[in-house]
């Protein structure tokens, strides 16, 4: 007997179990390859804080308490008062971790301009939104973690909170700036519901 027929249905059996499994479902697109070129600039600056005890020196207020989908951040209140928007000059760090800043790692960065009536400003062919903080226009750039919703996405399912969160409060990282420094719209972050 020949092994022609043997193979054959060898062949169709595989080809036969291939046919059902089930389709990839849709990914989010990537950004545009290009954009990891304009990034160069924000990974440049942010890298060296990418653990948390290393974190950021003067200018950077930290906010104690984790955002679902964020994590922990901190803000730089000279970068926002500037209005500037800057690749490399983000006004947000966000990091993921435990409630004990040693365990914590940058996830994201973040820009946000105050909304004067502008237009809403852009950047990596990103226009910003007006909907994350009231009166600022904000863009986040998941940099350091993969985002299952997109890389610009606001939120990040993937960004999970210790449960045991510690109070909402805002503070610096050094004696050069203080809390007054710091817009009241970021300790006013700390006591939103982010999960409605």
């Amino acid at each position: 007997m020949s092994s022609r027929p043997l193979k054959a249905a060898i062949t169709m059996a595989i080809a036969g179990a291939l046919s059902l499994t089930a389709a990839p479902a849709q990914a989010v697109p990537e950004p545009d390859p290009f954009v990891w070129v304009d990034l160069v600039p924000t990974y440049t600056n942010t890298a060296p804080s990418a653990y948390e005890p290393l974190a950021p020196p003067d200018g950077w207020a930290r906010t104690d308490t984790c955002v679902p989908g964020m994590g922990y951040r901190y803000v730089n209140a000279e970068y926002l008062a500037d209005g500037v928007v800057d690749a490399g000059k983000p006004e947000v760090l966000l990091y993921e971790g435990g409630a004990d800043t040693s365990d914590r790692d940058l996830v994201a960065v973040g820009w946000a301009v105050k909304n004067t009536g502008q237009a809403a400003p852009e950047l990596f062919g990103e226009t910003f939104r007006s909907t994350e903080v009231p009166g600022y226009y904000t863009l986040h750039a998941w940099i350091y973690e993969d985002n299952p919703d997109g890389f610009f996405e606001p939120f990040n399912p993937a960004v999970t909170c210790a449960s045991a969160s510690t109070p909402a409060t805002t503070t610096t990282t050094t004696t050069t700036t203080t809390t007054a420094n710091v817009p009241d719209w970021v300790s006013s972050l700390d006591n939103l519901d982010w999960t409605a």
